[in-house]
């Protein structure tokens, strides 16, 4: 899974040949620490046609202000520089959730 920071953004998201799904988590956030473990797992099980990456929005917050991150966990795949996919919070209670996100974008692919 790809480390995003503000500075590499741009270039590992929107400038991607593959979708990119986008972990926005934080620090604090009890809910993205739990789940985290079980996004890895899903990364190693969807790479073939969707790269992974995440972002602490505590070492990037205008970056995910500018994304309209609002809540966390937040989760985005973009195609290029397009949101295509996007679940939030209020969507998200396991990781099962997570991956039934993923694979409705992924069985388009």
């Amino acid at each position: 899974m790809v480390e995003l920071t503000k500075d590499n953004f741009e270039e590992e998201v929107f400038k991607s040949e593959k979708p990119v799904f986008v972990d926005f988590w934080g620090d604090k956030c009890k809910v993205c620490l739990r789940l985290m473990p079980g996004v890895n797992e899903l990364s190693k099980k969807y790479s073939d046609k969707i790269k992974f990456a995440s972002l602490n929005i505590s070492m990037s917050r205008r970056t995910a202000i500018a994304q309209r991150v609002l809540g966390l966990p937040t989760m985005i795949i973009y195609s290029g520089a397009e949101k295509v996919s996007i679940i939030t919070p209020d969507k998200i209670s396991s990781v099962d959730d997570v991956e039934n996100f993923i694979k409705e974008y992924y069985n388009t692919l």
